[in-house]
């Protein structure tokens, strides 16, 4: 009972204002037609493909999720502590609610609602990121191995002569990624150690070239152990393993040279997986190529280890 004889709680209006609050500021962040560029990274660097913007919107989504979720919980402790606590004039025990079944039917329903629907975006995103479009621009067959990379340009270069899907040291990737590789690539590679040099900046590892504006797909084996293949700004890295193959794509639409690690701990000098990756014009790639064939590195390196049983009876259950 209120002072003034009205069973009206004088704390239900503020709730209301509260509950108004929170539902306009959800409508306010969810409303708007913002996208990547509008809001910050949150520690993502810079893309430098056109894939790449994907992977920065759902990392930012998740922080803000992470944030309203984060800022009603704050408020409503808050709240609690501010209203319900002890004073010299109210000492009582505030009203408990225990076995409240709307209440607790709306903490589980509300956690799987934010599960699903975080599902939903990264099991969407997931799948864009990893369709492989029929014919890539440029094919590339990342080796990994302890403790370096080498590079297979799966490409018909003037100077290099054979069939990319018969070669031998390809024989490690399976049936349908070759399907698209180009007739008459008789290819060209570059391999690396720990301690190769990018000739221009001087960082560690071999450099992987890449053309602008051109889909690449990198098709991954490795020689011995897991190792993962990460470029930092293309914000998209996929495991190098044993007896199984692993492709992906991107567009890159910057030139610059950017880093790239191993980023799966495989063993003793893992740290020193290091790669560049420089990103310029078709031109300038073609005649990277040619420089390769002048020094005499044409063909493949082998690729790694043979498709495992298993493995390839899974790949044939996809076919």
């Amino acid at each position: 009972m209120s002072p003034n004889g009205s069973d009206r709680s004088p704390r239900r209006p503020m709730r209301r204002k509260l509950l108004q609050a929170l539902t306009a500021g959800l409508v306010l962040a969810t409303a708007t037609g913002c996208t990547y560029e509008d809001f910050p990274r949150l520690g993502m660097p810079t893309p430098t493909t056109e894939e790449a913007p994907l992977i920065l919107s759902l990392w930012q989504g998740s922080w803000a999720a992470a944030l309203a979720v984060g800022v009603l919980v704050w408020g409503l402790i808050l709240w609690s502590a501010f209203f319900h606590r002890r004073t010299r004039t109210k000492v009582e025990i505030p009203p408990q609610t225990r076995y409240n079944m709307p209440i607790e039917a709306l903490y589980t329903v509300v956690p799987l609602i934010i599960v699903s629907v975080l599902f939903y975006f990264t099991a969407r995103d997931e799948s864009e990121l990893l369709s492989l479009k029929k014919k890539p621009d440029v094919t590339v067959n990342v080796v990994g191995f302890q403790w370096s990379w080498c590079f297979n340009y799966v490409e018909s270069v003037d100077g290099s002569s054979g069939e990319a899907t018969t070669a031998k040291e390809l024989d490690a990737i399976p049936d349908r990624y070759k399907e698209d590789f180009p007739a008459g690539a008789g290819g060209v590679y570059d391999c690396g150690t720990p301690s190769t040099r990018n000739p221009q900046n001087g960082n560690p590892g071999p450099t992987l070239w890449l053309p602008k504006g051109k889909t690449v797909r990198f098709v991954l084996t490795s020689r011995d152990v897991i190792h993962s293949f990460w470029v930092v700004p293309f914000l998209m890295k996929q495991d190098v393993i044993p007896g199984h193959t692993n492709a992906f794509e991107v567009t890159p639409n910057k030139e610059g040279t950017f880093m790239g690690k191993c980023a799966e701990l495989c063993g003793v000098d893992h740290s020193r997986m290091l790669f560049n990756v420089k990103v310029v014009s078709p031109e300038r790639y073609e005649q990277h190529l040619n420089d390769l064939v002048k020094k005499g590195q044409t063909g493949y390196v082998p690729a790694g280890i043979e498709q495992a049983g298993p493995e390839k009876n899974r790949e044939s259950n996809i076919l």
